[in-house]
C-alpha cells in the first residue's frame, strides 16, 4: 500500500544533482503534525524546491552554458518546471477534492526529467494505491 506524502518529504529529479524537499502549505493540514499533499502540490519554489544543478540539455540555461563552453556539458541551477500534476495520485483518498500524493507518484519536468519521491516525510498514514 502507498504511503501518504507530507511536508518535508524528499524527492529527486532524474536530471538533478541533489535531492530536494517537498513543501506543503498549511492549508492541507488534516489533524496531523505535518501538512498532507495532493497531486496539485507541484508549484516550483513553493512545493517543489530546486534539485541542485540540472544536466538536461532541454533546459535552456544548460544548453546556453554548454554552448558557451564549446560543447562541454555545463550544469546550471535545477529549477523544476512541472509539465502537469503529480501522477497517478491515490485512487482511494481525496484531499481538497483532489487525489492525495503518495510515494509512487511521479512529476514530469518540462525539461525531460522525472521527479520521484525518495522519502514520504512520514510513515504512519497510508494513501491507498
Amino acid at each position: 500500500m502507498a504511503v501518504q506524502i507530507a511536508s518535508g518529504a524528499t524527492a529527486m529529479c532524474s536530471f538533478g544533482m541533489a535531492p530536494a524537499s517537498i513543501m506543503v502549505l498549511p492549508a492541507n493540514m488534516v489533524n496531523a503534525t505535518a501538512s498532507a499533499a495532493n497531486i496539485a502540490d507541484m508549484v516550483t519554489a513553493t512545493n517543489v524546491l530546486p534539485f541542485g544543478a540540472c544536466t538536461s540539455m532541454a533546459n535552456p540555461t544548460v544548453a546556453s552554458a554548454t554552448a558557451a563552453a564549446m560543447g562541454v556539458l555545463t550544469p546550471m541551477p535545477c529549477v523544476p518546471v512541472p509539465a502537469g500534476t503529480w501522477l497517478p495520485g491515490s485512487t482511494k483518498v481525496m484531499l481538497k477534492s483532489l487525489p492525495t500524493l503518495h510515494n509512487s507518484c511521479q512529476l514530469m519536468c518540462s525539461y525531460g526529467g522525472v521527479i520521484q519521491i525518495l522519502s514520504p516525510g512520514q510513515f504512519k498514514v497510508m494513501a491507498g494505491g
